[in-house]
């Protein structure tokens, strides 16, 4: 994986060498699982006017062949936010590929 492929930004606050080593850490996994990834966009918002839980957004984008995906949680806690993106980024993968599986199965059998 290359640095250059996966974007960070930070939104209402500022973004630390440990936030975006983890980020980093976490998104290698999907480039693992799909090598054919062209690259993902990490946004990390911080809401400044809720005084409440959810005051933290991750917002992921992962640029590919076919459609983006993306995929968005909240969570009070920056890093809890962060583990929920990487997981539900994981998941649209793995059902891209099981997708994509099918597919190619109905395609032989019909042929």
């Amino acid at each position: 994986m290359d640095t250059a492929s996966v974007i960070i930004t930070g939104v209402h606050f500022e973004l630390t060498e440990a936030i975006k080593s983890v980020v980093h850490e976490k998104m290698n996994k999907l480039f693992r699982h799909e090598p054919d990834i062209i690259r993902v966009r990490v946004e990390l918002t911080k809401d400044v006017d809720k005084k409440d839980q959810n005051a933290f957004e991750a917002k992921g984008i992962i640029e590919l062949r076919g459609p983006n995906f993306i995929v968005s949680t909240f969570s009070d806690n920056l890093y809890n936010a962060i583990d929920d993106l990487e997981e539900k980024l994981l998941r649209k993968l793995r059902n891209r590929t099981r997708l994509m599986k099918t597919k190619r199965k109905e395609v032989c059998i019909g042929g």
